[in-house]
Order: C-alpha cells, then structure tokens, then sequence
C-alpha cells in the first residue's frame, strides 16, 4: 500500500513538472506583454515590478501598428471556411473509402495516408507558381489549398471512426427507403460528431497559426495575425518586443479558449476511432 502510494506521488509530481514545463512559454509571453520593450531582453523571466511596468500600453501599441482588427477578421475567415470545408468534405470521402470496398478506394485511402508523409518544404515553391498560375493566390484560394493539405490526416482519423460505426445502422437506413446522401447527413455524420470536433480542433490550431502558406500564397496584400505580427520588426534588425508579446497573446487567446471549449472530444474521438483503425 506505501509503495503504491509512492508511486501516485512521483506520478504527480511529474504531471506538475510537465505541466509548469508545457505552460512556462506562455506565461513568459504573458508576462512580458506588460514590461516595456528594452526590459524584456534584459530580464525576460523577471515579473514585472514598479520600474518594467508599463500596463497597456504594448496592447495599444500593437493594435495601431499591426491593424491587428482587420488581421483577425482574415485569420478568422480563413480558418473557419478551411476548416468548415475539410471536415465536411473529408468526412464524406472517408465514409466512401470505407463503405465502399473496391481497388480505386483503396488506392484513394493509401494516396491520402501517402499526402501525410510529403513534407510542406518540399512543395511550397511548385505549389506557389501553381497557385498563381489558377488565380488561388487570395483568401478564397487558399481555403482549396488548406483542403489539399489538411485532408490526408483527417481523412485518416474519420476512416478509423467510420469503421467502427454499425453498418447494420446503415443497412437500415436503406431498408426504410432512404438514399444515400440521407444516410450520409441524417445518421453517420451526427454519429461522426466527436471525430468531426477533434478533425476541426486539430485544423484550427494549425490554419490559426500558420504563418508560411499564407505568407507564400496571398502574400501581404491580405495580413494574417501571424503575418501582421512579423510587421512589428523595424529597421536595422529592431524589433518592438513589447507590442510582439501583446500581439501574441490576443492571437493565442481565441484558439486556446476553442480548444478548452472543445478538448474532451479529442480524446473521445481519436480513441473510439482506433476501436478499428
């Protein structure tokens, strides 16, 4: 009984050093968004004290000089019509590849286990010229080119799910005399809902954060949080560290906040799609 007890103590402690490890950058970032720039070189693990305080002032700052408003607006419209697109589209796809027992689909399925593996840098400069060349070099654009990306991997987690599901439910649904594309959003996808939520969690943190692909593709004609960011650097190598860390820390606010909303269902639908996967 001791050494159990032992055992859940170490446990916890190493959950808590895990934690502070995994938090401590955040917190860095929030605590210097409230020093004055030249201090946070200096002393950046220093709390702020009467002499480094500057309140607000990094926020207004950043606000007037990034126009960070019309970036969020956007990174919010890219993100949400990206990740609204991959998580309708793909789940539709994998429901086919599963369903559907054939050469071509499972051709399809190992061509989208196969996108996972291409590292981006091998393909950004051919996919750039290609963007161009189609006119997807703008905000409608690069949402088909965050579908080409983003699918591979959600295409793989929502196949994992959709094996698990019944195919009697399906069988069912046919009997009554329901067609396909009502099967499809009247009874799986509502079944498909954990998955769907850590498919959308997962693509929301990366389009939010992304800063190459929009950078390479829609350039600073259309500025993203992550791009209007970079902005902040000056002339000569100079940098406003304390607008910087404000900017981050509005731009980190609302995906943790949706992640925090919706983090039990990644867990929920990751394991009940490996029942089978």
């Amino acid at each position: 009984m001791q050494r159990e007890t032992v055992r859940d103590n170490s446990i916890f402690v190493l959950f808590l050093a895990l934690i502070a490890v995994f938090l401590s950058p955040i917190l860095i970032v929030v605590m210097n968004s409230f020093k004055g720039k030249f201090y946070i070189s200096d002393a950046p693990f220093k709390l702020p004290d009467s002499t480094t305080y500057v309140g607000l002032e990094n926020y207004v700052s950043g606000l007037e000089k990034t126009n960070f408003f019309n970036a969020f607006g956007m990174s919010l419209f890219i993100t949400v019509f990206s990740v609204a697109v991959i998580v309708w589209l793909t789940a539709m796809t994998a429901w086919y590849i599963t369903r559907v027992k054939s050469r071509f689909s499972k051709m399809l399925y190992f061509s989208f286990v196969f996108s996972m593996i291409v590292p981006f840098q091998m393909v950004m400069f051919t996919m750039t010229k290609v963007a161009n060349v189609l006119n997807l070099d703008n905000p409608l654009g690069i949402i088909i080119i965050y579908l080409g990306f983003g699918c591979g991997l959600s295409v793989f987690l929502y196949s994992g799910f959709v094996k698990s599901i019944p195919i009697e439910i399906e069988e069912a649904v046919m009997i009554d005399g329901g067609n396909p594309r009502e099967m499809f959003f009247k009874v799986v996808f509502p079944i498909l809902k954990p998955i769907a939520i850590t498919v959308a969690i997962l693509n929301v943190m990366w389009i939010w954060n992304d800063y190459l692909l929009p950078y390479l593709v829609i350039g600073t004609e259309y500025k993203t949080i992550p791009i209007a960011i970079q902005y902040l650097k000056g002339g000569y190598g100079s940098i406003d560290m304390g607008a910087m860390m404000a900017m981050l820390v509005l731009a980190i606010v609302p995906v943790v906040v949706f992640y925090l909303f919706c983090q039990r269902y990644i867990i929920e639908g990751v394991v009940a799609g490996a029942v089978k996967g």
